[in-house]
């Protein structure tokens, strides 16, 4: 069973230890870097959630969602939208379909609105990650043509 928990001083160290393996290390940054980026985004006027997911009582990925400003540069329809700006799943725990599930739960999340209404929600990723693309097409994201820093936006409507 996947979950979506808030990050704790009980369980920080266990999500900053979760790595993707070395190939994939070009398509996400680090969690420190993500938790880092959280704060600042937070004292700059933005929303972020960031998640540590759970395979039941085991700490599995990570994921950052912000509602808005980004802090980079962004997409024509990132202004009252949200964005799963980074989405990963510890090297030791992929293929087992908590990437596939744990997207299930952050729409789930999303889709409560949390820091307001929304009509879409986006993802920034790199053309050549295939695997991201496939995950994100089978819940219904499309590319809409924009690029940003190099990464392609798939959208979807909420």
């Amino acid at each position: 069973m996947i979950s979506l928990r808030k990050i704790t001083l009980e369980n920080r160290r266990a999500m900053f230890n979760l790595e993707v393996a070395e190939e994939q290390r070009q398509y996400v940054a680090s969690n420190l870097s993500s938790v880092a980026s959280c704060y600042v985004l937070l004292v700059n006027g933005g929303q972020p959630y960031p998640f540590i997911i759970y395979a039941d009582e085991q700490p599995v990925g990570f994921v950052m969602i912000t509602y808005g400003i980004t802090g980079y540069e962004e997409p024509s329809l990132a202004k009252d939208n949200y964005c799963i700006l980074r989405l990963m799943i510890d090297k030791q725990h992929q293929h087992k379909g908590y990437g596939r599930e744990a997207m299930g739960k952050i729409l789930e999340f999303i889709r409560t609105f949390p820091a307001g209404g929304a009509r879409y929600c986006w993802i920034p990723y790199k053309r050549d990650n295939t695997a991201a693309k496939r995950l994100y097409e089978s819940f219904g994201f499309r590319d809409n043509g924009e690029v940003f820093n190099n990464e392609s936006i798939t959208v979807l409507e909420l």
